[in-house]
């Protein structure tokens, strides 16, 4: 099924409830419309590091994708460090993967690719 809209277009829904969770077939369908993320290992993640040059630049994208994260009400968990950020999009109301983690990943892909 094609998407009508972007992900990086679109906003996130509040989804509570397994029946939120994407199956196989779905995050076949949206992984490859965010290059750079991966499945964690255990599959109820998407997972991607950013490189900067320094510390500054990685602050940069962590406030920015922070205040993303606020504007979505979907809040990724971060890990900061002086030249990389990873981020780590699931969400917890649904056990594992929904697509408001597809839409806030675009959206954290397009602040570097800007």
């Amino acid at each position: 099924m094609a998407d009508l809209i972007p992900l990086v277009q679109a906003h996130c829904i509040a989804r509570k409830g397994s029946e939120h969770r994407l199956g196989d077939a779905r995050l076949a369908e949206l992984l490859p419309q965010v290059p750079g993320w991966e499945l964690a290992e255990d599959g109820h993640a998407l997972v991607r590091t950013f490189r900067f040059d320094n510390y500054h630049g990685t602050m940069a994208f962590v406030n920015a994708l922070a205040w993303i994260a606020h504007r979505e009400d979907h809040h990724p968990d971060l890990g900061v460090h002086y030249d990389r950020a990873t981020v780590r999009f699931s969400t917890h109301d649904v056990g594992g993967l929904s697509e408001n983690d597809f839409i806030c990943a675009a959206k954290a892909s397009a602040l570097v690719e800007q």
